[in-house]
């Protein structure tokens, strides 16, 4: 990894514990999903609790699908978080209004990829969000679904912002997903967890640290 520091955002938080213990492991980001049909789901006053008890330099990510403007903007201020992420079909010139109505927030795009996903799906969110997030691609699911998808897809997306990547990813495959795609940002869920919404310490810890020794080697 040639000393490159890789951020770790841990996404699906429901429980303060799980938050501490990430934050505690050197965790870079936390998640909070506001999707009703999300297992994850958390509601605003209990996302707003966890953060108000986490320390300084922790981003605090909000995820969405297909929110309206309006209301998604009223949860970020209300829980006080920096950082959107929407995981729906939002176009890009909801992503430039949004960046408007939230200066002070940055906005990640995620895409489900599959063979289907080109680069000319992408290109037009460049101008408007600060990172992509690269999930897999499951009919009627929009994450979270504990699977990979095929790295070498990436290449030729011809991506012009940071890559977070997503999909199934947890202490077995984190090594290799590190040296065969080198992205910005790691987006670990379902694979740190015992149950939906509830995280393994003894996991997040060991991916956190083997993450951390990769930069090293």
């Amino acid at each position: 990894m040639s000393g490159k520091r890789v951020r770790v955002k841990i996404c699906g938080t429901t429980r303060l514990s799980d938050a501490l213990c990430a934050v505690d492991a050197g965790v870079d980001a936390l998640g909070f999903i506001f999707f009703a049909k999300s297992p994850r789901n958390i509601e605003p006053d209990s996302a707003k609790a966890i953060i108000a008890q986490l320390p300084p330099f922790v981003d605090t990510v909000g995820v969405f699908v297909n929110e309206a403007k309006e209301k998604l903007q009223e949860i970020v201020e209300h829980c006080g978080l920096n950082t959107v992420q929407l995981h729906g079909q939002e176009s890009p010139d909801y992503c430039r209004s949004l960046a408007l109505a939230l200066p002070s927030c940055r906005l990640l795009k995620a895409f489900r990829v599959g063979p289907q996903t080109t680069a000319a799906d992408i290109a037009p969110y460049a101008g408007c969000v600060q990172g992509y997030l690269l999930d897999t691609f499951q009919k009627d699911a929009v994450g979270g679904t504990g699977k990979a998808f095929d790295w070498a897809l990436i290449e030729r997306l011809q991506l012009s912002r940071p890559l977070l990547l997503a999909g199934g990813l947890d202490c077995d495959n984190v090594g290799t997903a590190l040296r065969n795609v080198a992205p910005y940002g790691l987006d670990a869920n379902s694979g740190l967890e015992d149950a939906p919404g509830v995280k393994n310490h003894t996991k997040i810890q060991t991916f956190l640290r083997l993450v951390r020794e990769s930069e090293r080697s």
